[in-house]
Formats: structure tokens, C-alpha cells, sequence
């Protein structure tokens, strides 16, 4: 029965899940370009794949989140980086090592910052980014300017000293901070049931007094619902939220891992159920959508995809000239 919220699918570009499609294609048809280059030589860098993902990216991108608030990711981060709104030719060039990337080149894949969109910080060390998160939100809640931060992270993040030390902190100071862990049940090559004995990582909240809530990151209105959720419960000044969205990781660690140590049944069924190909069939089938306005936005996202390729390639290498530039800030006369 088609969703008798949208009368037409040509009517239903704005209604929430399109938008979630939307984006979750976007970074879809990112990854499998960044990984067509790679494979071909048309890339080097290092790259990790969140293939898989993209609906948790995306959910939470359309869930009350601004351009104003601040995102912490990580190295596995491109499709948080582009659902938070970072302009897909800065991010690619800087991934080439470019100096029209959002850091000059400087940065490359695993450090990308780009705070005109709130992307504040990619980290290369599970979970940095916890404390970092922190201190972001300690900062607007002093300022009270009213941001929100989040912070994404992996399942084996939340081993780690740091995650405990931050939410923690986050709570004893009611900070406006949502915790994101996207489970996709590997930390590099070790299964979650062979890292941690939580049955979810959701559950560690209570330790913190803080709501801990576990979400299937690939059903994208449950996510939107549980995001938009814990962002309102973080800007109303009511604190933060421990958000566990459980999905699926495609793809090995890093590219050309080839995930020997994957369960094969496990990994099929993830497949069978890939949540973009899923979105797409629901909005067909709810009528949000039709083949053509399909086929219209889907050609939209490959032509930007590839005019943001085009840039980066032709764009040069940054110089001799910037190694010693950036490094430190400029001393300003009183």
C-alpha cells in the first residue's frame, strides 16, 4: 500500500526516507568509485570502505543535525563526512592529496577537517575522537551556543579507555553530546562476540546515568527516530545519549583486505538485506518514488560524483612551499 502521506511520487523529494536515500546513494556511489580507482592505479592512498553503512550516515544526517553542529569521525568516516553536508570536490581532493582538498592535501583520507560543515575532526586512532567530542560540547555548553556534537565510532572503540573517560565526563557535566557507535560487528579482524562480552554496547550507558539506546542502523526510519530523538534530548540541554546503530561492514578493514576471518553465512545475509538497494525498493513500493524520478536523482549523484573526481584530478599537488605552513598559528600583535 503506497504511504498516503506522499501524494505523488513526484511530490515526496523532501519526505524524510527520500532524503535518506538520497544521501545514502550519494556515499554509495562514492565508495564504489573511490574503490574502482584504487583497483585500477587510478588512486593510491589509504582508504576504508564504510560499504554497508551508508543508512546510518544518512539517518543521522536528516535527524535534526545542522550545519552549525560538530562531527568527530574517523578514518572510516567518508560517509559521515558526506552526509554532514562536506562538498564532495574538497573531500575527494583531499583524499587524492590535493591542494584544493579541504587541508591542502595535507590531511589526506584520514584526516579530514572541513568546519565549515561541522566536520571537525577524522581521527586515525580508535577512539580519539571520544575526548575530543567532549571537549567540543564542553565548549558550546559554556558558549551556549546551542550546537550539537556527534561523534561516531566502532564497536571496538568502545573497549578502549577513553570511551568510558568520555561518557563519564559527558554525563557528570549533562554536555550536549550524542554518542554514536555503528556496530558493524568487526573491530579490524576480531568478531564482536570475540571482543566484547556485552550483549550491547547500548547497555554500558547505565553505568553513566545516560540513555543508552541499540537501533538497527539499516532499518533507516528506526534510526532516524532514535537520532533525531537523542539530538533533540542533547539541544534541549538534557544531555547525552549513548546511540548503539548495529549494521554491517561489506568490505575489509582497509581496502584490499580480503576478510578471511569473516563468517561467509553471516556476511551473506548481511548482503542479501544491503540497505541501500532495501531503501530503494521500500520507496517504490510505499510510492515516494517511481523509476524515473529514480533514475533522474540517481544519475544527479553519479554526475557529481564524477565532476568531483574531474576537479580532483586535475587539480595540482601542493607544493614545497607548504611544508612549513599550517603548523603553527600566527603570532598576533596585542
Amino acid at each position: 500500500m503506497p504511504d498516503q502521506t506522499a501524494s505523488t511520487a513526484a511530490g515526496s523529494a523532501d519526505h524524510p526516507l527520500v532524503r535518506v536515500y538520497r544521501t545514502a546513494a550519494l556515499i554509495h556511489r562514492t565508495d564504489e568509485r573511490m574503490r574502482s580507482m584504487l583497483t585500477s592505479g587510478e588512486l593510491a592512498a589509504a582508504y576504508y570502505s564504510p560499504r554497508g553503512q551508508e543508512t546510518v550516515a544518512a539517518a543521522l544526517a536528516h535527524s535534526g543535525v545542522t550545519t552549525d553542529d560538530y562531527l568527530v569521525t574517523t578514518y572510516r568516516g567518508i560517509h559521515d563526512q558526506i552526509a554532514k553536508g562536506m562538498p564532495l570536490d574538497l573531500l575527494i581532493a583531499e583524499i587524492f592529496g590535493k591542494a584544493t582538498g579541504a587541508c591542502k592535501g595535507k590531511g589526506g583520507p584520514m584526516h579530514v577537517t572541513h568546519p565549515d560543515t561541522g566536520v571537525m575532526v577524522t581521527t586515525g586512532i580508535v577512539g580519539s575522537g571520544l575526548p575530543i567530542a567532549v571537549g567540543l560540547a564542553t565548549s558550546s555548553d559554556i558558549r551556549k551556543d546551542g550546537r550539537v556534537t556527534i561523534v561516531c565510532f566502532g564497536d571496538g572503540a568502545s573497549n578502549i579507555g577513553a570511551f568510558h573517560e568520555s561518557l563519564n565526563l559527558a554525563s557528570l557535566w549533562n554536555l550536549p553530546v550524542v554518542f554514536v557507535c555503528q556496530n558493524n560487528l568487526y573491530a579490524e579482524s576480531t568478531s564482536y562476540a570475540n571482543g566484547t562480552t556485552a550483549a550491547h554496547i547500548a547497555d554500558r550507558a547505565a553505568g553513566y546515568g545516560m540513555p543508552g539506546v541499540t537501533v538497527d542502523g539499516n532499518d533507516p526510519q528506526a534510526a532516524l527516530d532514535v537520532f533525531t530523538s537523542a539530538v533533540d534530548r542533547a539541544r534541549a540541554g538534557d544531555g547525552p545519549t549513548l546511540v548503539e546503530a548495529v549494521t554491517y561492514r561489506f568490505m575489509g578493514h582497509y581496502f584490499g583486505d580480503p576478510g578471511a576471518y569473516m563468517d561467509r553465512e553471516e556476511y551473506d545475509k548481511a548482503l542479501a538485506a544491503d540497505p541501500v538497494p532495501a531503501l530503494r525498493a521500500a520507496l517504490l513500493e510505499r510510492g515516494l518514488a517511481d523509476e524515473d524520478r529514480m533514475s533522474t536523482w540517481e544519475q544527479q549523484i553519479a554526475d557529481e560524483v564524477e565532476r568531483a573526481i574531474t576537479f580532483a584530478i586535475e587539480s595540482p599537488y601542493p607544493g614545497a612551499d607548504e611544508l612549513r605552513l599550517d603548523v603553527y598559528r600566527e603570532q598576533v600583535s596585542a
